[in-house]
């Protein structure tokens, strides 16, 4: 597993990272489908989304897992071969969120895939720089990401 800083198309981002034994396209499918987000996501624990795999412009809504939590609006700002981004609006209670109106502002973790060669791949999480102390979480989800490719 590595760690470090590095210049994306988003701009500065820390990069948790770790090579998995399983085909690239296999992760890029884990990733992508919103109905595994909570099963390899610590901090996710559920999902709204009306399609399956998101693709660019994709939206909907995700609980972060904590007792009480607010749904947090989402959109995938971009999708592209072996990586997505997405942006989310502050976790608020539907009272608050009607009344500021507030949509899916705030950038989050951007999530990569690099193949390796056969059978191997490199799986990235890019955490905008303020959000770094979230690199814990996502050597969580890396290695969960890792069981769940060896089980497949």
């Amino acid at each position: 597993m590595s760690l470090s800083l590095s210049r994306t198309s988003d701009g500065m981002r820390v990069e948790v990272a770790r090579d998995i034994d399983a085909p690239a396209d296999a992760l890029w499918t884990l990733l992508r489908d919103t109905t595994r987000w909570p099963e390899w996501g610590p901090s996710v624990r559920a999902v709204d989304c009306d399609v399956r795999y998101v693709e660019q412009g994709t939206t909907g809504r995700v609980q972060l897992d904590a007792p009480g939590t607010p749904w947090a609006r989402f959109r995938i700002t971009s999708c592209t071969d072996y990586r997505w981004t997405w942006s989310v609006s502050p976790p608020l209670t539907d009272a608050v969120r009607n009344v500021l109106d507030l949509g899916p502002t705030l950038p989050a973790t951007g999530h990569r895939v690099e193949p390796l060669g056969e059978g191997c791949c490199r799986v990235v999480f890019e955490i905008p720089p303020l959000g770094a102390g979230y690199a814990v979480v996502c050597r969580r989800a890396l290695a969960t990401l890792d069981d769940l490719a060896r089980e497949a």
